[in-house]
């Protein structure tokens, strides 16, 4: 009976030094990227937040937990945002025939006879094919899919979703025929024959007859990308340009714990989202943000859909166009101004950048902290950087679409234009802080490609050797911040998550190799080993 006293007091007293939480981690080197950008060794969780965070004899020595991991040294940084992404439809597009890295016109038709032999009923559905990756890099036409597919719709989404290609029974089914024009957009016709081309606006013509997925479908798509999200490291995606519906689903699926990704949502240009938003006013959870329009002003540069001040280069007298007339942009940034909402714009070419950027100035007028974003500004003309400063307006940019682009892009602009493309520095300093994404599935899901081609300006093959346009390279420190805490802070987040700080979500993630100190031709064989979302392991290896 006295040893069972004597042992009753020792916990007694151990439990009144220390202090219960739910989770530590020790024995890691920990990137907190906070203001200083300091580090620490060890982590307490409590309630899905951040209780302490310092040296391993501190942690350890405060709080005692159930669940201790001895990290061994590895590598601790907050989760990963991406700041621009097209979650809900990279979901959907698990299930449809990936073109992406097809090397000819012929390589996808194989591909799609493959996949419509396993898929043997409905709409035929593909995305991501490249011409600029094909040695005839010429847009293809119609003819084999209306041979091999003539009583199956078929569409077949270019890279950006800018482009598709569709057979003659889905533009029967859509009602398109030679010489019908669309505002925004571009119906191509050859000789007097459809293509089956279709550039921007005219896509949705095609795209409106699929008959929309079931709930099951959804669910089952949107649950395997949360897992390729969470492996690589993603615990928040910012998705761009989805319908309230949708987003009333995914937020339903949090609900019910079956979708556990943070999402920030932009609702898309369009009056049923408008009507929606402005009678609900602001969502806001634990997992669901909602306070932002995706605007659209121009189309892709692979698909000469982006609007230019002066013709393309190889493309004499075209300069692309704008989706809507100006007038559209300058009315949603009025009411969007007045209400209180958060305007993220598409803006590709010089020329769609310059009408947008004009337009935020008009309502923005000087110093503000609305953190209206323009997304991709991939094309910026020498004259109009500072206007991003001047008017505090976010440019959110995709590190991988610099090294996705340089195999072609000096064709389209031309080398002295090229120089203000992809220029992440320059943006960069106009605010001090810049958000960056991948806008996935145009481009690859991985994060640690966005740091690549952040830092070191290649791409997954290493090229090129010395860098592309090595003047617009960020920092480590700037790829991570805009990886983390600035792409929290482009969507009001920066202090719930983005950082490792006492009182924020536990949203971290632990590395095998250390981003700040990592060779290039390493930064792709970086492992995620674990990541944690609200202090729960929801992927390890």
């Amino acid at each position: 009976m006295r040893l069972w006293l004597l042992v009753l007091s020792f916990i007694f007293i151990a439990c009144r030094d220390t202090a219960k939480v739910d989770l530590i981690i020790f024995n890691a080197t920990i990137y907190t990227v906070d203001s200083t950008f300091s580090k620490a060794e060890a982590i307490a969780v409590r309630d899905g937040k951040i209780e302490d965070i310092g040296s391993s004899q501190e942690i350890t020595g405060k709080y005692y937990a159930d669940t201790k991991v001895n990290a061994e040294g590895k590598f601790i940084y907050p989760g990963f945002i991406d700041a621009h992404a097209h979650f809900y439809r990279y979901g959907l597009g698990l299930s449809t025939a990936n073109l992406v890295e097809t090397s000819s016109w012929d390589d996808i038709t194989s591909k799609l006879e493959s996949f419509a032999s396993d898929n043997t009923e409905g709409w035929l559905i593909g995305r991501g094919w490249d011409q600029n990756k094909w040695e005839e890099k010429e847009f293809p036409s119609k003819e084999k899919l209306d041979q091999l597919f003539p009583n199956r719709p078929v569409l077949l989404t270019r890279v950006d979703g800018h482009a598709a290609i569709a057979n003659q029974k889905a533009l029967d089914e859509a009602g398109i025929r030679a010489g019908m024009r669309v505002t925004g957009g571009e119906i191509e016709v050859k000789n007097g024959k459809l293509t089956g081309i279709l550039v921007d606006n005219a896509i949705r013509l095609v795209s409106s007859k699929i008959p929309a997925p079931t709930i099951t479908q959804v669910k089952k798509s949107l649950d395997a990308a949360q897992k390729n999200c969470f492996a690589v490291g993603l615990t928040t995606v910012d998705d761009c340009g989805i319908n309230y519906k949708e987003m009333l689903l995914m937020d339903s699926f949090q609900k019910s714990g079956e979708l556990k990704m943070r999402i920030y949502a932009m609702l898309s240009d369009a009056k049923e989202n408008y009507d929606f938003l402005f009678d609900k006013g602001k969502i806001k959870t634990d997992l669901m943000n909602v306070r932002s329009f995706k605007v659209y002003a121009d189309g892709a540069l692979g698909s000469r859909g982006a609007c230019l001040l002066e013709p393309y280069n190889d493309r004499s007298n075209w300069k692309g166009f704008l989706l809507s007339d100006a007038s559209h942009f300058d009315s949603v940034a009025n009411i969007l101004n007045a209400k209180d909402f958060q305007m993220c714009t598409h803006a590709i070419g010089d020329s769609g950048n310059r009408v947008i950027l004009n337009i935020y100035a008009k309502y923005l007028q000087g110093t503000n902290d609305k953190r209206w974003r323009i997304e991709h500004a991939q094309v910026v003309n020498e004259n109009d950087f500072a206007i991003f400063g001047t008017y505090n307006i976010i440019p959110s940019v995709q590190p991988t679409h610099a090294t996705s682009d340089m195999y072609w892009a000096g064709d389209r602009l031309g080398k002295e234009r090229e120089k203000g493309a992809y220029a992440f520095r320059w943006l960069t300093e106009q605010n001090g802080w810049i958000p960056l994404g991948t806008d996935f599935p145009v481009e690859d899901i991985s994060p640690f490609k966005t740091f690549l081609a952040s830092v070191f300006r290649q791409d997954a093959k290493g090229y090129p050797a010395k860098g592309y346009q090595m003047e617009n390279a960020l920092s480590r420190d700037q790829a991570i911040k805009g990886m983390t805490i600035w792409a929290a802070k482009s969507n009001f987040e920066e202090h719930e998550k983005g950082s490792l700080e006492k009182g924020k979500f536990a949203d971290f993630i632990i590395l095998d190799r250390d981003l700040m100190t990592v060779k290039a031709e390493e930064v792709l064989s970086t492992t995620v080993l674990a990541t944690y979302l609200g202090g729960e392991r929801v992927y390890g290896k």
